[in-house]
């Protein structure tokens, strides 16, 4: 912890996320308390209540984000027709919300345990799950369906992997991808895709901010 507590901002609700979000990595989520993000912000307890009543509440907000980026691409996807042009377009947008959130995904990679017991944890899982039927055919066999899901998750945690490699972020992102979209797209060999797929209707790509907003 510093010495000294942080600059106060107008922000507050803001401040709680960023310190929350920062303990949660380094010290583990168990092993942080209110009491410790109260006396960093140089605020009293009751002033973090007004915010937040509980650490699962602050674990909450700051998954907000990336989770309704997630629900609008299930959503999407789910009123596609299910062709390879399609599930490529997923992989992709996946790869934006992952790589915009890998600050908030270190929190629970760093806290796999313990948050899978709350619903911030299983609220993702469900997501990754819903996410990867998508990309996979009921009728396919086992091999390729096992190939669709190791290309989402080598998506996800690729995302954590690559932060020690050094070079452009961008240029890491987009060669993860295409090692995701060869092995997804080695799952349909005989697939007649529709091109059209990635210019139908669809929400932004665009990655949510890695920063927690205020509400």
């Amino acid at each position: 912890m510093r010495s000294t507590p942080r600059p106060r901002r107008s922000n507050t609700r803001q401040q709680i996320q960023e310190v929350a979000r920062d303990f949660f990595m380094e010290r583990g989520y168990e092993k942080t308390s209110l009491r410790e993000i109260a006396d960093e912000l140089g605020v009293t307890k009751a002033a973090l209540y007004y915010h937040f009543r509980t650490k699962e509440d602050i674990l909450v907000s700051l998954f907000s984000d990336v989770g309704i980026a997630l629900d609008e691409l299930i959503f999407w996807g789910r009123q596609q027709h299910r062709s390879l042009a399609v599930k490529r377009e997923l992989l992709a947008r996946s790869s934006v919300i992952f790589s915009g959130a890998a600050p908030l995904f270190n929190v629970l990679n760093a806290n796999q345990a313990t948050l899978s017991d709350l619903s911030v944890g299983q609220d993702f899982k469900d997501r990754v799950t819903a996410l990867s039927e998508l990309l996979q055919e009921p009728d396919a066999s086992v091999a390729a369906k096992v190939r669709c899901v190791t290309a989402l998750l080598s998506l996800l945690y690729g995302t954590f992997a690559i932060e020690h490699i050094e070079g452009d972020a961008e240029e890491k992102r987009l060669a993860l991808l295409a090692g995701a979209t060869e092995l997804l797209t080695s799952a349909y060999p005989t697939d007649d895709s529709d091109p059209r797929a990635s210019t139908l209707d669809a929400p932004s790509a665009t990655a949510p901010k890695a920063e927690p907003t205020a509400s």
